[in-house]
Order: structure tokens, then sequence, then C-alpha cells
């Protein structure tokens, strides 16, 4: 490989140059470059390009000034492609058409967003394989960064290379593979400074140029220039080096003639490098006939059809070596020049960089900006154009209100910290009943987000008090939201309950579910049953849009509707309604709210028997607390761990108590109960139940019965198994509770019941509770010498259980089957066993006749990605065609 131009990166190169060898193979290809400024990131990219022999080269660069317009960068980079919109699948053409103004549509979420670029540019690289290089990737807007992180990591099976370069982090781009780059050896220093410097220096002074540079290119290169001949003598001074660099770049740009600076900061302040529009705002200036030559004469900039500078630090050194005055007059020559029909939030923007003091008329065009960025999907956008409309509001009630709306926009998009620090601003603002009791409102909110439930419910249940005045409404779901984070937190429960805002009239579903929950912890099971019955109809039939994300969508989950659909026994409806706050949760792009959603369908994927789906959802949560860095909900692991034999709950439940999480450590227990009743240590089992059954805490007092019931059939506690059975003297009456009713009264004594728990528990999806009947069923049938039938319901637990991930009580029905006589071996590991969560969705989806393209929407992969997943699935399972993998077993 030849180095030419790439003084000293040998070794850079050659990653380089791998990388579009794998990605012109069909293997997607991503590599994020980090280093200080002036480093040779942007030399490496275009090393890249010169080497991309075959490629589509697409180029975008994050721009400090652009980092408030959402998809800003990524529109860059896509508006090549975008004749080809008509080949996506209409959910993603919409949703990339609205995200980035070409049409309107419902709010897109990053995800649609993310899988519509995905599969923009998988058309692309069908063509022809594709290099996509993003320079300045730490200036990028949050929602660009949200969506090409997204696609960086589902490059599987394209012809697509990715390449990134930053100088600091970028949260969404973190995980991703990734190459520091360092500064050039001395040798090479050296060569590369005496390329630059022209006649006789120093030794000295030439070993502490180059010791002080640190190796860095641009340092080398560009500092040299701007010197005196007394600073060649001296060295360099003592200035942290970026800040060097732009004092070289400062010295080139002052002799110049004004007009010509002037013209280089109206470029600098013009981020899209829009020649049209540049020259027209030079004509608003009244700049000289040709102030572009001498700027020319530097090689520091370059005017075509796209205006460039020579590298992103020059484009800073103009921008902050000009005066206020002097950067205010350009932003609003180019406000004026800006199309308010097209671009309507670029000229707000620039307006508001061209306004000193407050004004009212650039503080409202900014708060529209900030609902169209909100209705594309960027919360945190919105919240950015909020906040400089603050800054612009003459009235100081008006400017805590904006304030208070880019804190909720914050909020919304898990920007928790940033939140806080926002609402202290607001709370200087003039003294407001209302506006002080929706900041407490929205504290409460946060403190919950941050798992701190014990400190929101107090915070809630004070909002709501205040909020009856101003809003009945809001004040009767706050205070749910604080009876719902008591629940979380496990303090007593009652008395907060009755304090509840008077009832409205009509009811609506959310005051249905406060008052069956106020009836539940006050009056006990029985006496709210109807309430609960009434409330879930009501919340089943609830339509809610994304719009609603921050008051409503919550009631699905298992904060609120979901407690009273598992306090019901309604396994369908409640599997419905966390595919519901799923879907809610990703629609707004409210990424803290989506961690609790997953949590609560892995749950419930998790009582269904399906595993892989539930290791899906749970990486998920994952992934997102590693963007926003909020801890991951987690609580669907214990679960997860316990059906695998692994022992979580201990530590879980201490960390919880310590945290002021009481219903954690309560799912901790009953996890724990059903860890030792798998692992077969059933006095273990029966002590962790107890604790829950205690307890009365709502949902898993309930769950908890046949944990203890089977714990205390195994220790010889008769009287236990009896309690758990008068516990459930008044469940209402579904599929579900009636397995589970007639598994307690089985191990009762009523043996009979063994076969009716099977019968009802076949008619739900709880597979895994399902695969607990027969394996309770059949070890009783072989301790009563009855070994032929007791094999049949061994067999069948033993295969649902291992089907549901649940390999602890899949033992338990092997060893039973040996001790039946039985001389089959264990079932070992088949190939189906070896499918990722992905493969195992993807399978599923195309069995159940799902195409390439429909599956890839619902995964949010590409068609292309789906199909070479199909191909191992295939492998794996021993198929060759869908129309096979129908019968298939997995």
């Amino acid at each position: 490989m030849s180095d030419e131009g790439l003084l000293g990166r040998r070794t850079e190169g050659e990653t380089l140059d791998r990388l579009l060898t794998q990605a012109r193979s069909g293997a997607g290809q991503v590599l994020v470059l980090r280093g200080e400024a002036g480093i040779g990131k942007t030399a490496l990219l275009d090393h890249v390009s010169t080497r991309a022999s075959g490629f589509r080269v697409a180029r975008a660069a994050g721009v400090e000034s652009e980092s408030a317009f959402p998809y800003a960068g990524l529109h860059q980079l896509c508006v090549p492609f975008l004749d080809r919109l008509d080949k996506l699948p209409p959910p993603q053409r919409e949703a990339l058409g609205t995200a980035f103004g070409m049409a309107t549509g419902p709010r897109p979420t990053r995800f649609m967003v993310g899988l519509a670029v995905l599969t923009l540019l998988a058309e692309v690289a069908d063509e022809q394989p594709l290099v996509c290089l993003v320079d300045d990737a730490q200036w990028l807007d949050s929602m660009s960064s949200a969506v090409l992180g997204f696609v960086a990591r589902r490059l599987l099976a394209e012809r697509i290379a990715l390449v990134f370069v930053l100088r600091e982090g970028n949260d969404y781009l973190d995980g991703l593979p990734e190459l520091f780059v360092r500064g050039l050896d001395d040798a090479d220093a050296r060569s590369l400074l005496e390329s630059v410097i022209k006649g006789p220096v120093d030794g000295r002074v030439r070993d502490r140029i180059v010791a002080e540079a640190r190796g860095n290119p641009l340092a080398l290169l560009e500092l040299p220039r701007a010197w005196t001949t007394a600073e060649l003598v001296d060295g360099l001074d003592a200035e942290p080096l970026t800040s060097r660099i732009e004092a070289a770049f400062v010295r080139q740009i002052a002799p110049l003639p004004a007009d010509t600076r002037l013209l280089m900061l109206t470029a600098a302040a013009e981020p899209l490098g829009d020649a049209t529009l540049l020259w027209q705002a030079a004509g608003l200036l009244g700049l000289g006939a040709d102030p572009a030559a001498a700027a020319l004469g530097t090689g520091l900039i370059e005017f075509g059809a796209r205006v460039q500078f020579r590298h992103p630090l020059v484009r800073s050194a103009v921008y902050r070596s000009a005066s206020t005055v002097e950067r205010m007059r350009v932003h609003r020559a180019l406000a004026d020049v800006t199309d308010p029909a097209i671009d309507p939030d670029r000229r707000a923007w620039h307006r508001a960089q061209g306004t000193a003091a407050p004004d009212e008329e650039v503080a409202a065009a900014l708060e529209h900006s900030a609902g169209r960025a909100q209705a594309r999907g960027g919360l945190l956008a919105a919240a950015a154009f909020l906040e400089q409309a603050a800054v612009l509001t003459p009235e100081p009630g008006r400017r805590a209100s904006r304030e208070l709306a880019a804190a909720r926009a914050k909020r919304d998009a898990g920007a928790l910290d940033a939140s806080l620090r926002l609402l202290s601003a607001v709370e200087a603002g003039p003294p407001d009943e209302r506006r002080s009791a929706e900041i407490e409102h929205l504290r409460g909110h946060i403190a919950f987000d941050q798992r701190r439930v014990a400190d929101a419910a107090p915070l809630l249940f004070s909002a709501a008090r205040r909020l009856a005045p101003f809003d009945a409404d809001l004040a009767r779901e706050t205070h749910l939201e604080g009876l719902s984070a008591a629940i979380w937190a496990g303090t007593p429960l009652a008395e907060a309950a009755r304090t509840a805002p008077p009832a409205r009239t009509p009811a609506r579903a959310v005051d249905l579910v406060l008052d069956a929950l106020t009836t539940r912890v006050t009056s006990g099971y029985a006496p709210a049953v109807a309430q609960m019955t009434r409330a879930l109809d009501e919340v089943r039939a609830l339509k809610v849009g994304a719009d609603d994300i921050s008051r409503v969508p919550w009631l699905f989950g298992n904060r609120a509707g979901g407690i009273v659909a598992s306090e019901l026994w309604d396994f369908d409806t409640r599997r419905a309604f966390a595919q519901q706050q799923v879907r809610l949760s990703r629609d707004a792009g409210a990424l803290v709210q989506l961690q609790f959603a997953l949590n609560f369908l892995a749950d419930n994927e998790l009582l269904a028997g399906e595993p892989a789906a539930a290791q899906a959802l749970i990486e998920e949560d994952q992934r997102i607390s590693e963007v926003t860095g909020t801890p991951p909900v987690g609580y669907a692991m214990l679960l997860q761990a316990a059906y695998r034999g692994e022992d979580a709950a201990a530590t879980a439940r201490a960390e919880a108590l310590a945290a002021g999480q009481g219903r954690l450590a309560v799912i901790a227990d009953w996890t724990a109960a059903i860890l030792h009743n798998g692992l077969g240590r059933h006095d273990l089992a029966r002590d962790a139940a107890l604790r829950v059954f205690a307890s009365d805490t709502l949902v898993y007092s309930c769950l908890i019965a046949s944990e203890l019931a089977e714990a205390a059939s195994r220790t010889g506690d008769t009287a236990l198994v009896a309690e758990a059975l008068e516990r459930s003297a008044p469940w209402v009456d579904t599929h579900w509770s009636l397995g589970i009713k007639a598994r307690l009264r089985a191990l009762n004594g009523d043996t009979a019941a063994f076969a009716e728990s099977i019968s009802s528990l076949a008619q739900t999806a709880l597979r895994g509770e399902l695969g607990r009947a027969h394996l309770l069923f059949g070890e009783w049938l072989r301790r009563e010498g009855q070994r032929v039938e007791a094999r049949e319901h061994l067999r069948t637990a033993h295969e649902i259980l291992t089907a549901s991930g649940m390999p602890t009580f899949a033992d338990r029905a092997f060893r039973e089957l040996q001790a039946t006589g039985e001389t089959a071996r264990k079932r070992t590991a088949e190939p189906t066993d070896e499918l990722t969560a992905q493969e195992y969705q993807i399978a599923r989806l195309a069995r159940e006749g799902y195409s390439n393209p429909e599956i890839g929407t619902r995964l949010f992969i590409s068609p292309r990605t789906v199909e070479w997943h199909l191909r191992k699935v295939f492998g794996k399972v021993g198929v060759t065609s869908r129309r096979q993998l129908r019968d298939a077993r997995f």
C-alpha cells in the first residue's frame, strides 16, 4: 500500500483499506476514528475517499452551529439519494419525508427514521458499494447521531462502510468499533515540520516545537505559517494546542481586508455551505466588488457551488475571532436571505443569533420552530429552540413557561440531569403557584425515571394537591402517578390513596384506575373487583397518540393498567398493554419511558415462554441505558435469571432496599422463590415466598401463592399450603387464575385438580406455567407408582420447560423421568438451541408469513440483513426454504 500524503499512517491506512475490502464483499463495516483536533482524522477520511475505487462516496460533517437542528447532519448524508424515496415502504418513506420536512405526517420515531435511512442506503449499495464518511461527529445534532448510531449497529450484510470522525464523546456512537488516531512519531514529525519551515532554524527550537506539538500534523503544518522570526527563535508558547492552532489561523486572517474577513465570517455562520445564500448575504452587507479574492490566496477557504473551509478549526477561528457586533450583523443578513417558507427554523435561529435584546417576535418564532422540531421527533432540538426562545423572551412569566416546556422536552428525550438543571432556572422566575406545582410534578417524574421512587411519591402527591385548583384532570392523573410511585417504593398506601382529589364526571380511564386501586389498597381485593374490571375495560378501549407520551401511555404499564390486569389475572390484556406501551414510547422517542415498557413486555414474554423475544427486549433496555446514562430498569432480568437457575435475587434485593425500591425487593423475593423451587431447594423457596406473601403487595401477593404452596408442600408444611389456597378464594375467574387455583387445591390434597390445572392453563399463552403443571402432576403420579402415566406428563413438561428457557424445571422433569425408568437420554442442544434472540424473532415472523421487508420494518433491520439471518436460521434448523420453516420446531 502506498502511503503518499499519509506520512506515518501506514497502520491506519491498512485498517481502512481492509474496511473497504470487507464492505465490498458484503460484510457491512463501521469504524469510529477518535483523536484530538488536527491529529489527521480528516486526512484519513480523504484517504478512504481516494482508495474507495468502485464505491459511491457520500460525505457529511457535523457543524457546531447546526447542532440544534434535528436531522441536519443526516440530511447532508442522504440528500444525494432522496430521489430513491419512492422505493421505501410507505411507513419508512413517510417517516423520512417528515423528518426532513419534505412531507407532513405523524411524528416519526428515531427507530423508523433509522430503518428508513438503513433501507435507503441499502438500496444505493445494491447498485454500487457505498462508503459514508462523517466528519466532526461530535457536533452532529442528537437526532442525526441517534439515527446513524442505529444504522451503524445494523450493517451486517450490506455493501456499506460507515466511518465517523470525532474529537470527544458522542454517546450514540459509544460501543462501535473504533481506532484512536495518535500523533506522529518524532522522525515523521520532523520530516513534516521541515516541509513547511523555510530557512535555518536552531536545532533546539526544532526539538522543542516537535515535542510541544506532540506529533499533531495540523500544528506542525499550520503554526509555522503564522510565526514571526522571533517566535521561530523562541518556540511555541504554553497555550493549549487547539487554541494555538486557532490562533495561527487567526493570524493568517487578520491581515486580510475588512470586507474579506466579513465574507469569511458570513461563510462560517452559514453552515450549509450554500454559495447562493452566501452571495445574497454579501450583497445585503454591502461588501466590495471581489471580497473573495484575498481569501482565496490564503488557501483557508474555497468558493464554488459549495463553500468549504480547509479545516473545521478555520471555521471556528473565523467565527470566534470576530466581534459580537460583527457576528450579529452577519446573522441578521443570513436571516434576511433565508426563505421563511422553505427554511423557517434556520431563519428563526439566525434571527435569534442576530438579536441582542429580548424580542418577543423572535422568541415566538423559535417557539414555533420547537413545535416543528418536536413534530419531527427532535425532542432535544425542541428543547434547544425553547431555551433560546426563553433567553429572548421579555416577559418574565412567559420566559419561565418556555423554560419549563424545554425542561419537559429534555425529560421526554431522556436528558434527565439537563432537565433538572433547567428547572432550577425556572424556579428563579416570578412566583406563580400553578407553574410551581408543574415544576414539582416534573421533578416527581424525573425522580421516578431516575429510580428514586421514594422521593417521587411525596413530590407527586404534593403536586397533585397544588394542581387541583387549576386542572382537576391533571391533579387526578398526578395523584395516580404518586400512588404508582408509592407502590414501587413499597411505602404504606392506604392513607395516601384516600387523599385523592375529587373524582370528575364523566370518569375517564385514569379516574377509574385511580378509584379501583384506591379501593384495592384501602378495602382489599374482593371489594375492588368490580371497579378494577370496569377500569380495565376503559383502559383497554383507550386511544392514545404519541403526543400524549408525557401524560397517558404509562397508564398501560406496570404502574397502573398493568397492575389492574395482573390483579384480575388477565394475561392477554396484560401482554397487550405492554406491547401498547412499548409502541407509544417508541413512537414518541421517549427513551426512559421505553426502558420501563421494555421490561414490562419482557416480563410478559418470559411468562409466555418466549425467552428469545424477552432477551431482545432486555438487551434493548441495556442499550438505551448506555445512550441515556440512566441505569437499566432490569427487573425482567431477575425473572430471566430465576428461570435459568442463576441467583441474581439476593444482590438485587439488598440493592433495592438500600435504594428505597420496596417493590423491586419484593420482585427479587418472588424470583428467588421461583429459582429455589426450580433447583429443588424448597426450604429457601418457602422463606422467600413467605416474605412476599406477608407483604400483601399488589400483583405479587397473588403470584406468590403457587410458589409458596409448592415449596410448603415439599417441606411438609400443610398449614401454609392451606393458607395459600385460602388467599385464592376471592380471585376473579380466568383461565390463568383457575389453573393456579386448581394447582393450589391439588397441592392441598385434591389431586384430581392436577388435570384441571393443566386443562385451564392449556387455554392460556402461559407456556411456563403449563409446563410446571405437567411437571407437578407427573411428579405426583410417579410417587403414586403410576409410572406410565407419569412419563407422558413428564416428557411434556420437559419439552415445554426446555423451550420456555426454564432449564432447572426441565432438569427436574428429566430426573423424574429417569426415576420412572425412562431410558431416553436427556435432550442435548439441538441446532435450534443455537438461534440468537434476533434469529429467533426473524424465524418466527418468517414462519407466520411476513416478507423480508415486513420483518425488517418490525425489527428495525434491512431486508438484506433479514435474508442474511434467515440463511443462518435455515442452516441451524435444518431446512432449505420458508415453506419447510413452517413445520420446523424452534
